[in-house]
């Protein structure tokens, strides 16, 4: 199926029904049809061809969403930007990934200047809630558009998004991602997540549709469910949300889970909708989720995924949580699953054998699942592509069981509140300020972000800079998600005969009375 096919069938089955709620607003799904309809006319009348490159900079809203719909319908390649981050950020992925077509809402207005002065490829700017200079408003873009879809014939291998996962220094990687990975990803939900004949299916958006809210909830589309999404995944608006709505499943990543397990009186709200409480994205506590089975009940389902192997490695379903009458050991509550019947998967050594069940090695995985590569860069792919396996980067092991093992990450990438932040884009920044002499970039443990970002600095002789002012500068140049939560100067980096800073040693101190965060 192609990507627009898993929202058409949805219109089919329930042409009248409500995809999509926000607040007090609804939109049916033949409301939502006949827009990403006009929306793909437009596109395609601006001269815009098959496999360009299109982006949607908002935070979470049914029309954001329409508007990555609306260029699937078109044929183009979704370019995601997370909101939050700075505007460095999204001037490199819209330059580097080679956007054409920018919808915008009116809120970020403000970066509009930076983005078109960084992006000379970008050709047209449509703004989907108001009017922005310089920019042409939805309503204008849809007049006299045909309400029904284009003839677009799609291709399995055509590339419908381009997710980065690298930064704004230098060259980030975009991983392809085409509607046949995304296609295997969205089969392997439906086929863990049941549901009996008619059952209602309600599913909360409240983590960002531009992360992993927006594929998620195309397994509730592709049913014709609706679509519940919050602007922001406020502990409060969500849980009255899932009271009000009848949630039946949504995903959250631990650090908001575990804010949520804080909320008084969450003990005595009413979670009786819920069949899927899908979590992910970073590691979570085995206390903590123990907690969560105890509030939510026996509703917990992991994804481990990937960018370039997207949600669908392994699955651990409800069930999986369990033994008999009882709950599964820590042990097995600290696996992220069993793989996935979708795709192979092997714990590889350096050398690339196999390792048996019980020995550690790189997490390795092939199949249609797997990514067609980063955008141009052949090189990059071929590093992490040997045979057809995907070579993770994670380190782990299947245990006796079958069920897959997280252990460590070979990569320094640290995951804070469920996203990626690369230490060398921080360090880069850093870098820059003239007190600097070097840094280096480590995750530490914390109990709300699972890893949380830090700075340690060495200055130049006679270097003067405070704490403070290097975590705003970052905080400018970054956005909140990649700044370091903190900032400490030492005399001197430890450092290697080839003096190449010992990271390893400098996260030892930290982690040696705490799991290392995977």
């Amino acid at each position: 199926m192609a990507m627009i096919d898993f929202f058409d069938r949805g219109w089919l089955l329930n042409r009248h029904g409500t995809a999509y709620v926000i607040g007090g607003e609804r939109w049916s799904y033949d409301e939502t049809y006949r827009l990403t309809c006009q929306i793909a006319h437009g596109l395609i009348d601006a001269g815009l061809t098959k496999q360009a490159k299109g982006a949607v900079l908002a935070g979470n809203h049914p029309l954001a969403w329409m508007c990555v719909l609306g260029m699937w319908r078109a044929g183009l390649a979704w370019v995601p930007l997370n909101p939050r981050a700075g505007v460095d950020e999204s001037v490199g992925l819209l330059k580097n990934f080679d956007a054409e077509v920018l919808f915008v809402q009116a809120a970020f207005a403000p970066m509009l200047d930076a983005v078109r002065a960084g992006c000379p490829g970008l050709k047209h700017f449509v703004c989907i809630d108001g009017d922005i200079p310089g920019c042409t408003s939805l309503a204008t873009w849809l007049e006299g558009k045909p309400a029904t879809s284009p003839k677009v014939e799609f291709d399995m291998s055509d590339v419908v998004a381009i997710m980065p996962t690298g930064g704004t220094t230098g060259a980030p990687k975009g991983v392809m991602q085409t509607h046949r990975n995304l296609g295997v990803s969205i089969a392997s939900s439906l086929m863990n997540l049941h549901y009996a004949p008619g059952e209602p299916i309600v599913n909360l958006a409240a983590a960002p549709m531009t992360h992993s809210a927006g594929f998620l909830s195309l397994s509730a589309t592709v049913r014709g469910g609706t679509v519940v999404i919050l602007s922001k995944p406020d502990p409060v608006a969500l849980v009255d949300a899932i009271e009000q709505h009848r949630v039946t499943e949504f995903f959250l990543p631990p650090t908001v889970i575990y804010r949520l397990l804080e909320m008084p009186g969450i003990d005595q709200r009413d979670f009786s909708s819920l069949r899927y409480f899908m979590y992910g994205a970073a590691p979570m506590s085995v206390e903590k989720l123990k907690k969560a089975l105890s509030v939510f009940g026996p509703v917990m389902f992991q994804g481990y995924g990937q960018t370039e192997a997207p949600g669908a490695i392994a699955f651990m379903r409800p069930g999986d949580h369990f033994v008999g009458d009882g709950l599964a050991s820590d042990e097995r509550l600290n696996a992220c699953g069993l793989p996935c019947a979708s795709n192979g998967l092997a714990i590889m050594n350096d050398e690339g054998h196999v390792l048996p069940a019980g020995e550690s090695g790189e997490i390795c995985v092939r199949g249609d699942l797997v990514m067609k590569g980063y955008y141009k860069q052949p090189d990059r792919t071929a590093e992490v592509i040997t045979d057809g396996w995907l070579h993770t980067g994670d380190i782990g092991h299947v245990d006796l069981e079958g069920f897959l093992h997280i252990t460590d990450r070979k990569k320094d990438m640290i995951i804070s509140g469920g996203f990626n932040v690369y230490p060398s884009e921080v360090e880069q920044v850093i870098w820059s300020h003239p007190a600097v002499q070097d840094c280096a970039v480590i995750g530490v443990p914390d109990d709300t972000w699972g890893e949380a970002v830090k700075a340690i600095v060495e200055l130049v002789p006679g270097g003067a800079v405070e704490p403070d002012e290097l975590i705003a500068m970052c905080r400018e140049r970054l956005g909140p998600v990649k700044t370091p939560k903190s900032v400490e100067i030492i005399a001197q980096l430890p450092r290697s005969s080839v003096g190449k800073v010992l990271k390893k040693d400098l996260r030892a101190s930290y982690w040696r009375n705490a799991q290392r965060a995977i």
